[in-house]
């Protein structure tokens, strides 16, 4: 207490310098509308400022329920669309043929020539090996592996990876390749020499696998040419996907899975 009373004592002139001034600004706006407006815009941007701020920390924590449920909704339209139903909601469809399950990825290779990413879901959350992965921007590769609570995938820049794709245009269907050179380009074989392409054409999955619903993007046209034999082109597709930048993912179930491969294992 005495430091405090030694504190005033020796700034007694500055503080009633303070003192003074404060009346004086008091007087001035309660006697000048101008002042007295310019003042409580003053203190209402500042306080504005305040709570928009707070409201931004407390939006920032709260980003992550929000991505969660974005994610789920997310899951839902697209199942909605793979089973081409026009149901509003999701509980008016009985069977569904395909079923979403959201994931994170937890690791990501890309510079290697057989790449494959680790995913947050494993077999307690109904992930099995040959489910396939996707993204809001197109596929990402299979699953091949799995564990209690991990997945393993295949990524599409992988050497040994196929998916059966298509020209969307044309229909004209090949298989997915990668070189393992650029992870933003892949490679489309098997597609006829007489189909009429372009630069700049769909590249979707086909629908003929197991795997992926048919017209999930994957790419568009990037260059192409014919093979030495000149009955098919090389075609290189500028992926949709950036591969080296992956985070919520969406696994794809195919509910009819079970019975497709008995009766496929008969033919």
């Amino acid at each position: 207490m005495q430091q405090l009373f030694n504190f005033f004592i020796r700034n007694k002139t500055f503080l009633f310098y303070v003192l003074l001034l404060s009346i004086a600004i008091f007087f001035t706006i309660q006697s000048h509308s101008y002042h007295k407006s310019k003042f409580i815009n003053s203190a209402n941007f500042l306080t504005g400022g305040i709570y928009e701020s707070v409201n931004n920390i407390e939006h920032y924590f709260h980003l992550k329920e929000e991505n969660n449920a974005l994610l789920e909704e997310n899951n839902r339209l697209k199942s909605l669309i793979y089973n081409k139903r026009q149901a509003l909601e999701i509980d008016t469809i009985s069977m569904p043929k395909y079923t979403l399950t959201p994931a994170l990825v937890t690791k990501n290779s890309y510079t290697a020539k057989q790449n494959y990413l680790t995913l947050n879901k494993g077999e307690r959350d109904g992930v099995f090996e040959d489910q396939g992965v996707i993204t809001s921007n197109g596929i990402v590769g299979i699953i091949d592996n799995t564990s209690n609570g991990y997945s393993r995938v295949i990524s599409i820049l992988n050497t040994t990876s196929q998916i059966n794709a298509k020209l969307k245009k044309s229909n004209h269907i090949g298989i997915l390749k990668w070189d393992g050179k650029s992870p933003f380009v892949a490679q489309l074989t098997d597609i006829q020499g007489l189909a009429k392409i372009k630069i700049g054409d769909t590249v979707t999955t086909s629908g003929n696998s197991n795997t992926f619903p048919k017209d999930i993007l994957i790419g568009t046209l990037k260059d192409f040419k014919l093979s030495p034999t000149e009955d098919s082109y090389i075609i290189n597709v500028q992926l949709s996907n950036d591969m080296t930048n992956l985070g919520h993912v969406h696994i794809i179930e195919n509910l009819d899975i079970d019975e497709l491969n008995s009766l496929e294992s008969n033919e």
